[in-house]
């Protein structure tokens, strides 16, 4: 069963460190942008069977419910949309007001991840966050009064200004919260972005810092009963991700609006980051990205993404490449950074923090 992503591409204030597409949140856009989006879903291939529905952005919840409920209506019409299906919706903890939330709800989202990046006062005025702590513990009281149970936030690590102590208190806070699943990622100055521009990076912890911030997130994180599944992505039993999860077990997964990626019947998709060429085209701008993408690079890439690896009879490759697939991981398993046996390969949190050179070492070694 494949998954769906819908990019909503609207902030209130837009984060100096995101790189993600985005634009202000204004009532006539977002209808613009509503009746493009029904169009685009209008046009997908009909009655595919659908399991997981992820409402990212930007920040989704802007959209307002009742646009929200459009869309999940049309997705209902077009697809079949498992009875048991986890939709997911991205919202801050300032921009919902209560009522929302049981409007949310009664459209069919019954997941929400809430965007904290830090339980730290000082740490949130130089994220630009707008919300506190206080308003966290109100949002996710009042989703929970609403009915939601399926609850998850992000946290950052490598503020500046962040140590291990100050990430402890945040993970305290999180972990009181009664949320079910933790995505917990360093910051990366992109590009193009006000903390680029600003040369926030030199004040941000360095290497080892960011290494012993990341090792002990994931070690505060599994006492309080989150258990690492992905390298930034931490759950209690059972509340896993289950639409990400597609991303890296390399399922199919259609991709709507601007900036968003599909995988379906073995191609690759995306549409620009260009609101007005998707209004324009009724959202039929995306274009083909990969026409043949490699399977067993593909898959080797993104399973080892996961704590759980992968098993290298799954892999499609001969015999001869398995062998020198084991052969690269020796040397690497011997640093610590992976586990391999039992016909298995998978990444230790020190491999993760290094994850794209240990990836690319193993990728080379199935070229020979």
């Amino acid at each position: 069963m494949a998954g769906i992503y819908l990019h909503i591409p609207f902030c209130a204030v837009k984060c100096p460190y995101c790189d993600f597409y985005s634009l202000p949140a204004r009532p006539a856009s977002m209808d613009s942008y509503l009746a493009a989006l029904l169009n685009e879903i209008k046009n997908a291939p009909e009655n595919l069977p659908v399991e997981t529905v992820y409402f990212g952005g930007g920040t989704p919840s802007l959209f307002g419910s009742g646009r929200i409920a459009a869309v999940m209506e049309r997705l209902r019409e077009r697809f079949v949309l498992s009875d048991s299906a986890e939709i997911t919706l991205e919202t801050n903890p300032f921009s919902t007001p209560e009522r929302e939330y049981e409007l949310l709800l009664k459209a069919g989202i019954n997941r929400l991840s809430f965007g904290v990046q830090s339980a730290v006062p000082a740490e949130l005025r130089r994220l630009g966050r707008l919300q506190g702590p206080e308003q966290v513990k109100t949002a996710v009281s009042r989703a929970k009064a609403a009915g939601f149970r399926n609850l998850s936030a992000d946290l950052m690590l490598g503020i500046p200004g962040q140590t291990v102590d100050s990430l402890k208190q945040s993970v305290s806070f999180l972990a009181a919260l009664g949320l079910r699943h933790l995505s917990a990622y360093l910051l990366k100055v992109e590009e193009g972005t006000p903390f680029a521009a600003q040369g926030t990076v030199s004040y941000c912890p360095g290497e080892e810092e960011q290494a012993e911030l990341y090792l002990a997130a994931v070690s505060l994180l599994e006492e309080a009963g989150f258990r690492q599944y992905e390298i930034s992505n931490f759950a209690k039993p059972g509340f896993e991700s289950r639409h990400n999860l597609k991303y890296w077990r390399r399922e199919e997964y259609l991709g709507f609006g601007p900036a968003a990626h599909s995988f379906f019947q073995g191609k690759r998709y995306a549409h620009p980051r260009d609101l007005e060429g998707y209004l324009r085209t009724g959202g039929q701008n995306a274009a083909l990205t990969d026409e043949c993408p490699d399977p067993a690079e593909e898959e080797l890439m993104l399973r080892l993404r996961l704590c759980e690896g992968v098993e290298i009879a799954s892999l499609p490759i001969g015999e001869d490449a398995g062998r020198r697939l084991f052969a690269a991981a020796r040397p690497l398993e011997q640093a610590g950074l992976l586990r391999a046996d039992n016909g298995q390969i998978a990444l230790t949190p020190e491999g993760f923090l290094v994850s794209n050179a240990v990836i690319l070492r193993l990728v080379q070694a199935l070229d020979g």
